[in-house]
């Protein structure tokens, strides 16, 4: 029967009200986006809906988790994103819904809509004001952060815990790292995500003038959180490495090179593949199947022979292989020009860009985490 899904990551609304500098929908490659309609129409997801009767009822699947995301979800309206969770929850009375937002339109009447459906809202925001105000700018240069902060105020309120799920940064080593963990914990997050920058062999990550910087960075913040027992939140980076460690499934696609059975859908009902995948090529992540005409069942089997979960073949002898996965696809692209070149491979059969700094953060996670095995078996 093949793969079930698990995740489907609903493209609501195509176009946001930040600029932020490093954006890998609008600042990158791939300028798709441009051609999609701003909004999912009715049409569509009741496409999506039939999509996911028909799926579940073959797989079987009862945990399905749909992600309304974008551009930013919100812009979509009170009465576009109420239809659409409506629809699929009358698809699927089990689906678990979740949102990623940057927080600024967040009020009363989304907050309803939040509790009425269980949208679990995670919000981004890059520690403080001065690391957030450093890339999450409107368009005319202006600072976010204000506006995301009283987003995230209103979520950490006590009547509307159920529906907080978390935040997620995207790391500049120019940061402070203890400076952005400290920030992030006002907030009291109940989880929070730690993304590295997309880079790959053509384009690398900013900030490398000097080697692991990011990976000091991520140790310095798992020393933190590691240190204080019992965590304040979790950091799911941190978790599926040490998950990995003992042989069990991690939480992100970061991590562990596992097929996850995720399924994204633009606002114009076309399949495509991760979103990182836009910092790759032109078309980068593009299937060419639509859900108005193909299954979930054809596009899980297209990925898996487009983007087989293998090991990258130089990954092989790396003593941590098993933990990291090869890390990101879209970080272990080289475009074909590099191929005659010596250096990384053409396409995706490379380690990801970010590979010492991975290989520096799991080999230190493994130590400590040892060490306290140790700790623990000696008592």
């Amino acid at each position: 029967m093949g793969t079930p899904m698990r995740q489907l990551i609903l493209k609501i609304e195509s176009r946001c009200n930040l600029s932020c500098d490093y954006c890998y929908v609008y600042e990158s490659i791939d300028q798709s986006w441009r051609r999609q309609p701003t909004v999912m129409s009715p049409e569509t997801v009741g496409h999506v809906a039939r999509r996911i009767r028909e799926h579940t009822a073959q797989q079987g699947v009862d945990g399905l988790e749909v992600v309304l995301h974008g551009g930013e979800p919100l812009l979509a309206g009170h009465e576009a994103v109420a239809a659409t969770l409506g629809t699929l929850r009358d698809a699927l009375p089990g689906v678990q819904f979740l949102m990623q937002t940057n927080g600024i339109l967040i009020d009363e009447e989304f907050l309803e809509l939040f509790h009425r459906y269980g949208v679990r809202v995670g919000v981004s925001v890059d520690g403080g004001q001065e690391a957030t105000d450093r890339h999450r700018r409107y368009a005319n240069g202006r600072g976010s952060y204000d506006r995301i902060a009283a987003g995230i105020a209103k979520l950490m309120l006590p009547e509307h815990a159920a529906v907080y799920n978390g935040l997620l940064c995207t790391i500049d080593v120019r940061n402070d790292p203890a400076e952005v963990y400290r920030a992030l914990l006002e907030f009291r997050p109940p989880k929070l995500d730690l993304l590295l920058p997309h880079g790959n062999w053509t384009n690398p990550p900013p900030q490398r003038d000097r080697p692991l910087r990011y990976a000091e960075w991520l140790v310095a913040v798992f020393d933190a959180w590691y240190d204080q027992r019992p965590a304040p939140t979790r950091i799911r980076l941190f978790e599926s490495i040490i998950a990995r460690l003992f042989g069990l499934p991690s939480e992100t696609e970061a991590i562990g090179g596992e097929a996850l059975g995720i399924v994204t859908i633009e606002t114009d009902g076309s399949y495509e593949q991760s979103d990182a995948l836009k910092t790759t090529f032109v078309g980068g992540p593009a299937t060419g199947l639509h859900v108005a005409t193909h299954s979930f069942g054809d596009v899980l089997e297209h990925l898996a022979r487009i983007a087989p979960a293998r090991l990258p073949s130089a990954c092989e002898p790396c003593p941590v292989a098993a933990v990291c996965g090869g890390g990101l696809r879209a970080h272990r692209y080289a475009e074909p020009a590099r191929s005659a070149e010596a250096g990384p491979a053409a396409g995706f059969d490379n380690p990801s860009v970010y590979s010492d700094d991975l290989r520096t953060l799991i080999t230190h996670i493994t130590g400590r985490v040892r060490a306290d095995l140790k700790i623990g078996a000696a008592a």
